[in-house]
């Protein structure tokens, strides 16, 4: 029989219609109950469970002011599409870990790790990371438009900032602040405006404050222009390199597929240095569709390296 504690917690997440605590209670209970051979018990628990998780998420309810900021986004991808370092790997299952067995942390007086700064250059997986996330802890993505909350309604921006927060409690998922340079800048510079000094306190503040069970991320592409007084306020910060070669082959082998030729796969990676894990995908299937409009099987050579190399020129012409 389930301990009195987690009883009590469970009515506790009833009663407070806390449906992802609740799912997880219920998990354990089954677990504890197939552990002692009530195995028909176990299975009706997770029946259930399995039977509630399929109906349609929950749909926030926006006000008019409120309409544009917050993007709900479907996720589909799994771990296993996260072509990055063992040891990111390691701390993004980490944070999946918490997340399920948060009731068992805080039997002992602690909380699971839910804010996140995740930093690197563009397309190097930060906003995949947070997608793969949701997915594999069956909540909804929302993205949370940092730009719009700027430029749309400046002068009122903390306000709205407060309701985006009251959301986050309200509503437990994957919340994810979009191109948080936006407010996250260094609060001393001189060309900063009151207003945005103003929002970034805000900021702070709420994070500081949250104690939701939603998982929180902010997204940076340039950690060095942040406010220090930000990193004391996540949890974690992860940072993001440019794939190893060793990340590059792999992207080049699950890109392509099928459609890979034979050839020498260690020169391609070469030619890929330099670039993002979402360019070389980008590249691939571009080689891909062109393979297949042109009524080929096989990738040809010179096909991705033109491919490659398109890639590399919008990067050439910026400079």
């Amino acid at each position: 029989m389930p301990s009195a504690t987690m009883l009590k917690a469970l009515v506790k997440a009833h009663l407070e219609s806390n449906s992802e605590q609740f799912h997880t209670l219920t998990l354990q209970i089954a677990a504890h109950e197939a552990k002692v051979g009530h195995i028909h018990l176990a299975n009706e628990l997770k029946h259930l469970i399995d039977r509630e998780k399929t109906k349609k998420p929950k749909i926030i309810n926006l006000n008019a002011e409120l309409q544009g900021l917050i993007l709900e986004r479907k996720s589909n991808e799994r771990l296993s599409d996260l072509v990055l370092s063992n040891d990111l790997i390691k701390r993004i299952q980490r944070i999946e870990r918490e997340f399920i067995q948060r009731e068992k942390l805080k039997l002992h007086g602690l909380v699971n790790r839910r804010k996140f700064l995740f930093a690197g250059p563009p397309g190097t997986g930060k906003t995949l990371t947070a997608s793969v996330i949701a997915k594999e802890l069956s909540m909804p993505l929302n993205i949370v438009l940092m730009d719009k909350l700027i430029t749309k309604f400046m002068g009122e921006s903390s306000g709205k900032l407060r309701q985006i927060f009251e959301i986050i409690n309200d509503n437990t998922a994957v919340y994810l602040f979009d191109e948080f340079d936006a407010i996250g800048g260094e609060r001393s510079k001189e060309n900063d405006v009151g207003e945005m000094r103003r929002v970034l306190n805000s900021f702070l503040q709420f994070i500081e404050a949250d104690k939701s069970d939603s998982i929180i991320i902010a997204i940076t592409n340039n950690v060095s222009l942040l406010d220090n007084a930000l990193f004391r306020r996540f949890d974690d910060v992860i940072k993001y390199e440019l794939p190893s070669a060793e990340e590059r082959k792999i992207l080049l082998m699950n890109k392509l597929g099928s459609f890979s030729g034979d050839y020498n796969i260690n020169e391609i990676v070469s030619l890929l240095e330099g670039l993002s894990h979402a360019d070389i995908t980008r590249a691939c299937i571009d080689a891909v569709k062109e393979t297949i409009l042109s009524d080929r099987r096989i990738v040809e050579k010179s096909l991705l390296i033109n491919m490659i190399k398109e890639r590399q020129s919008v990067y050439n012409n910026l400079r």
